[in-house]
């Protein structure tokens, strides 16, 4: 997720300047007459207080903006970990806003592996079920200050794997960390084939040129993609890898490079999905106006703004 105001090419701009009936709730939705695509499933957004400065986001807030926005659904990621923003958004936060709009918000539940448990894995399997039971659809935002592949946070992926549930991670220099070439992220990979794992942030994004070093995991790279980057290997070698095209860090990793960017949407298009990391009224996203911006055939358009979280997270429009 962004840590501070970024303005990458442009792409950070605003929200669009859209006008809007709000329909909250379970009624039809009306969206803005303007609206550029969709409808999306955004499978990244916050509730509550993220950062220091910011007014809290409701999920009132949220399905408003989502509906000036052409936003069928949005995921709603916790965010439970000291590294990962100045407030604790607790997975109870994300359960109690999906209960308030149950056909819009889908929640993720999350927890920080260095936390304490009794029982061994059998332990840390219960607590995950225990949110699961009440309607949590995956892991996430998953976001500590760990190597990506630290035994304790492997051992948060073995529960999930017990469980079936998909792990959103962030990856940079402080959160997830990880080498130029991600191998600790293809170690994790390997161990849990049958575990997705969804790619998000800027050591995730900077990743998809050749020519990134280990010191660039927390930039936005703003140079041409340099052949042989890692999330290709990553994509051929391990079929459980999905990306997480929002931030700052996934428009980037798309507009730096535009040429490139929309042949690895079309190559990859069976395991990208749309999001933006909405967490504050008013906030500028940058994937409305990029994605509006890049001519795509309508099955990849199609499968990156729903059907692919669609099917990884079996949820239905």
């Amino acid at each position: 997720m962004r840590t501070g105001p970024i303005d990458r090419r442009g792409f950070l701009r605003g929200s669009l300047a859209l006008a809007a009936a709000s329909t909250l709730g379970r009624g039809p939705r009306t969206f803005a007459a303007g609206a550029t695509g969709g409808p999306y499933i955004d499978v990244h957004t916050h509730l509550g207080r993220t950062w220091n400065g910011d007014e809290p986001l409701s999920a009132a807030d949220l399905v408003r903006w989502m509906d000036e926005h052409n936003v069928a659904k949005a995921v709603v990621l916790p965010l439970v970990s000291p590294e990962s923003s100045s407030y604790l958004n607790l997975t109870e936060q994300a359960l109690d806003g999906a209960n308030q709009f149950p056909d819009r918000l889908v929640p993720f539940c999350c927890v920080d592996p260095r936390t304490s448990y009794r029982f061994g894995r059998k332990g840390l399997v219960a607590m995950l079920k225990e949110y699961v039971d009440k309607g949590a659809k995956g892991l996430g935002e998953h976001k500590v200050g760990l190597p990506i592949d630290d035994p304790r946070t492997m051992e948060l992926y073995a529960a999930c794997d017990e469980l079936k549930l998909p792990v959103l991670f962030h990856c940079d220099n402080i959160r997830n960390t990880d080498k130029a070439g991600l191998p600790g992220l293809a170690h994790a990979l390997s161990t849990f084939p049958n575990t997705p794992f969804i790619g998000h942030g800027p050591g995730f994004w900077a990743s998809i040129s050749g020519d990134l070093k280990d010191d660039g995991f927390g930039g936005y790279p703003r140079a041409k993609v340099a052949p042989g980057g890692a999330l290709d290997t990553l994509f051929d070698a391990h079929e459980n890898l999905w990306g997480d095209l929002s931030a700052g860090s996934g428009a980037n990793g798309i507009s730096r490079d535009l040429e490139f960017g929309r042949a690895f949407l079309i190559r990859r298009a069976d395991r990208l999905m749309f999001g933006t990391d909405y967490l504050k009224v008013g906030q500028g996203v940058p994937q409305f106006e990029l994605f509006a911006t890049i001519d795509l055939p309508a099955d990849v358009r199609a499968k990156i703004e729903r059907e692919n979280a669609m099917k990884l997270l079996d949820i239905k429009l």
